[in-house]
């Protein structure tokens, strides 16, 4: 007879802690499924809460490595880029061989790449080959090494049009600086510049410019065998450019000029469609 109250007292037990299992089941499930109506109504601040409370009362759950990578796109939307791209090593970090990895290192440089336009660009033309290109910097090398790890991912195209663009603005933030550098007189400096721009940026709307800056440069420093040879190659592939005259000779003080002409020319490339 006592083994009776025994059995009971077990089976007691065991629905108590099914109970459990099954209440906590739906409350991780509610969480996710608030976390993705947020998403979708693009509610993010709210999407970020709740991923977040998925991921501290659920670390491993069955939506905890999702969570890890949907609270990566909340962060950016919700104008959080420095948390997106925490988030985002985090998740590459633990998750090195997830299947969808290769969308965290995407989001992580889309997040660079937007991080510097403010709400006055969105209205009022600025240049952003004159702002401090460090996001730009660090988008090209999140996307670079998307493509060198996922050469084959969905969001490769994506991002070889985005570094088409930030190539470009890269090359001209170098020619600005060039250009400033010629004004203060520091002649080879603005020279490394233009160097730099044809050795890492070519193909780039830019290269025309800091050919033209080169010759300038090498021409104040009485260097003119370099200037010649600078020229000879501005000539060849840019005949048209507008710091060299109908007889092919070099006018000087164009320079960084003709590229902020061109520089919404330079926004687009690679982008439209």
């Amino acid at each position: 007879m006592p083994i009776l109250p025994l059995v009971l007292l077990l089976l007691l037990t065991y629905g108590c802690a099914s109970n459990d299992d099954e209440d906590l089941d739906a409350t991780e499930l509610a969480y996710y499924t608030e976390a993705q109506t947020s998403l979708r109504t693009s509610n993010y601040s709210v999407a970020v809460d709740r991923l977040q409370l998925l991921e501290s009362k659920f670390p491993f759950g069955r939506y905890a490595k999702q969570a890890q990578l949907e609270i990566i796109y909340a962060y950016y939307k919700s104008a959080q880029p420095e948390a997106a791209r925490s988030a985002a090593d985090r998740f590459i970090r633990l998750n090195p061989q997830h299947p969808n990895v290769d969308y965290a290192y995407y989001l992580k440089g889309v997040t660079s790449f937007d991080q510097d336009k403010g709400i006055l660009s969105r209205f009022i033309p600025i240049d952003p080959s004159t702002r401090d290109p460090g996001a730009a910097r660090d988008s090209f090398d999140d996307f670079s090494e998307l493509l060198r790890r996922f050469p084959n991912s969905e969001y490769a195209p994506d991002a070889q049009n985005r570094m088409k663009y930030l190539r470009n603005l890269l090359a001209a933030t170098e020619v600005h600086v060039a250009d400033y550098y010629i004004r203060r007189g520091a002649y080879v400096a603005a020279a490394n510049r233009g160097r730099y721009v044809l050795e890492n940026f070519q193909g780039a709307a830019a290269v025309p410019d800091a050919l033209a800056v080169m010759v300038e440069a090498y021409q104040r420093l009485e260097m003119t065998e370099l200037a010649n040879q600078t020229l000879l190659v501005l000539v060849t592939n840019f005949p048209e450019h507008e710091s060299l005259d109908e007889g092919g000779n070099f006018k000087p003080g164009i320079g960084a000029k003709g590229n902020q002409r061109r520089w919404l020319q330079i926004l687009t490339l690679g982008l439209l469609g």
